[in-house]
């Protein structure tokens, strides 16, 4: 089977699945169990969407901008998909991400870094609502940046 593309519906179909499920029992060790039960209560709460866009998106992987829009509602994911630049841009949240640092996130670079050293920029949205979760952002952020995909290196250069 080929490898499903960055920014695909296919991915976003993956993402979702891999949202729906949550952070794997190895991701799960070495934080404490009253993180996880906080991250559970806020995940079976969360009402908010997130448009997560990728700068510099290679053209193999479509026309720019893209982003990815996540809605939570009833503890799940109720919508994952890609939306372009023709699409409306209704989110609670908007964030940006360059293409490299999102391959950087795909390689294992640190969720939380990624958000404390603002390698994601939240460019819309009540700021101070959004890091009440924000836990349960990076979580998902790393559970995101897990999801198989292929990232053209050309792009990277």
């Amino acid at each position: 089977m080929a490898e499903v593309k960055f920014f695909s519906s296919e991915w976003a179909e993956a993402v979702r699945d891999a949202l729906v499920a949550g952070p794997s029992e190895d991701a799960k060790k070495g934080k404490l169990q009253e993180y996880w039960d906080f991250y559970d209560l806020i995940k079976s709460l969360y009402p908010a969407s997130w448009a997560i866009g990728c700068r510099g998106l290679p053209a193999e992987l479509g026309k720019g901008p893209a982003y990815l829009l996540v809605q939570w509602a009833g503890g799940t994911v109720t919508e994952c998909r890609i939306i372009g630049p023709d699409d409306p841009l209704d989110a609670t949240y908007v964030l940006n991400m360059d293409y490299a640092d999102w391959k950087a996130l795909h390689d294992g670079y640190d969720a939380q870094r990624t958000v404390m050293y603002r390698k994601i920029l939240l460019e819309d949205g009540n700021l101070l609502e959004f890091f009440k979760t924000i836990y349960f952002f990076v979580e998902s952020l790393a559970v995101i940046g897990r999801v198989e995909a292929y990232y053209p290196e050309a792009a990277l250069r």
